[in-house]
């Protein structure tokens, strides 16, 4: 029997993004781009074109870069957001408008301060207005699991009769219930005349922890889309797993009346780029993708997959990308196969003297750690960063005392604006002492949001990446740095981060309206 295809709509770049802390700039947007085009995603929605001119140019050059995916822009029901998304997807090969209005009465009242039928009214203007740049416009009901139902049927099926082709009924804030959920769309569908000129979506938050099920519950009752994200990543508690949703449909087509196209084996990697990207690691127990997915620590659970790997393991690690990235590289590797895996792994350089530079990174990693992995050439991109502002902070020398029973003592060198200044603090710990010793030459006023550490391989000699997120007057900002020496990392990730606080680019945290 022929199964249906299951659209996978990714919104990592948009409301992954609106992870507060998780901002990506216009390069990281692209390379993320480039993996989820690789993986066969239908649709990237690439960002929210009108939130900023940084989202506009991110938007503009996802559409310019991917080909084989449709891109989609956000943009609220109001013209000038339809406009700005049509002017950032000119250049892609398949375009979409993403329009939305609240649709709950708690929303209508408190926050649109807007009657029923005038919201109406505004829904079938957008719809119309994104028709006029794109036959392919999808119109979400935000709110829409605490919408009244005949409010849900009259405007989805006037915005249907508006032109949309896609209609959304997200669960905007994680209130459903799987079996609840569910049956309204079957219900939805079933009651508005002109439901089948149009694909109905789910996008689920994981307020409750039932994103997925909530997702796969709107499939068993008719729809044809889900909007997802790389490692659940997204505003509050997340989205729906784009790899939940991937492998619970492969591995389940017993029930499951749908099939997707996304090529697997790329889940693995790009589950990888954007954690190194965003700075937020993936949980050791997390489904598919942490490190402990395929792991067995049981006795029991050794003999039986020894004996038959089924006993245990309902799906082959190979097939989401694990086991494919072996040690290929060391000191003595040329550039030539650096770049090739840099290309495969989707890192590009715009310039020979980009390349040049990562290169000039590997080898010095090369020299600290005998085993180099792809994980460590991601960061060594990461940590570097992509935004392309001058760096008013670099270490230029540092010293550290961490004795027993002694207060630890950091002294630095820190180049400011081109010239050297030494500072010295003593702290609870070497991290903490040595970012006194940053504060007391810098005087950022910023608030120290996270900071995260994670071994980015295994063993001893395993660079630490470290993740900072400092505040400052509503920015948010992440820095990202790696060493083999977790002060230097964190030494690292603390001036990153106050060099894109420092930059004229740096901007508010893009934590907009949206579904």
């Amino acid at each position: 029997m022929s199964k249906d295809k299951l659209i996978i709509f990714d919104t990592t770049l948009r409301d992954g993004e609106q992870s507060p802390g998780a901002s990506m700039t216009r390069e990281e947007k692209v390379r993320i781009a480039k993996m989820l085009e690789k993986m066969r995603v239908d649709v990237i929605e690439a960002g929210f074109a009108i939130a900023s001119v940084g989202d506009f140019e991110a938007v503009r050059a996802v559409a310019n870069a991917v080909k084989d995916s449709t891109i989609c822009s956000l943009a609220r029901a109001v013209d000038t957001d339809i406009d700005r998304a049509a002017e950032a997807l000119k250049g892609a090969n398949s375009s979409r408008i993403h329009t939305f209005i609240a649709t709950s009465p708690i929303h209508m009242q408190y926050k649109l301060k807007m009657q029923p039928d005038k919201v109406l009214e505004q829904a079938v203007r957008a719809v119309k207005r994104a028709r006029n740049y794109t036959d392919n416009v999808e119109f979400s009901l935000e709110d829409g699991s605490r919408s009244e139902f005949d409010f849900m049927c009259r405007i989805t099926e006037a915005a249907i009769a508006a032109g949309a082709t896609t209609i959304n009924v997200p669960d905007t804030v994680g209130y459903g219930e799987p079996a609840e959920y569910g049956a309204m769309f079957r219900r939805l569908m079933e009651a508005v005349p002109n439901s089948d000129k149009a694909v109905f979506s789910t996008h689920c938050h994981n307020d409750l922890g039932l994103a997925v099920a909530n997702s796969l519950s709107a499939v068993m009752n008719g729809v044809r889309q889900i909007e997802c994200t790389i490692n659940g990543l997204g505003e509050r508690a997340g989205n729906a797993s784009l790899e939940e949703v991937v492998m619970a449909v492969r591995t389940r087509k017993d029930i499951f009346p749908v099939e997707t196209g996304i090529v697997s084996e790329h889940i693995v990697p790009t589950s990888r780029l954007v954690s190194s990207i965003t700075g937020f690691p993936v949980q050791p127990n997390k489904a598919i993708v942490g490190a402990n997915a395929f792991a067995h620590e049981s006795g029991i659970h050794q003999d039986g997959v020894l004996k038959h790997r089924e006993t245990y393991e309902i799906m082959r690690a190979e097939d989401v990308g694990w086991n494919t990235n072996k040690i290929v590289l060391g000191k003595h590797s040329g550039r030539a196969a650096v770049k090739a895996r840099f290309e495969a792994l989707g890192i590009s350089f715009d310039t020979q003297d980009a390349l040049n530079q990562a290169f000039a990174r590997f080898k010095d990693l090369a020299d600290k750690k005998h085993e180099i992995f792809d994980e460590d050439l991601h960061a060594l991109v990461s940590s570097k960063g992509s935004e392309s502002f001058e760096e008013v902070y670099l270490l230029v020398d540092m010293e550290v005392c961490s004795k027993t029973g002694v207060k630890p003592v950091a002294e630095l060198t820190l180049q400011v604006k081109g010239e050297d200044v030494t500072a010295k603090a003593d702290g609870s710990g070497p991290v903490d002492a040595a970012y006194k010793a940053i504060e007391s030459v810098v005087n950022s006023r910023a608030d120290l949001l996270l900071y995260s550490v994670n071994a980015i391989t295994q063993g001893t000699d395993s660079q630490g990446e470290v993740t900072v997120r400092l505040e400052r007057n509503g920015h948010i900002v992440n820095g990202i740095g790696s060493d083999t020496d977790i002060v230097a990392a964190s030494v690292k990730a603390y001036l990153h981060a106050l060099n894109i606080l420092e930059s004229p680019k740096s901007r508010s945290h893009p934590q907009r309206d949206g579904v």
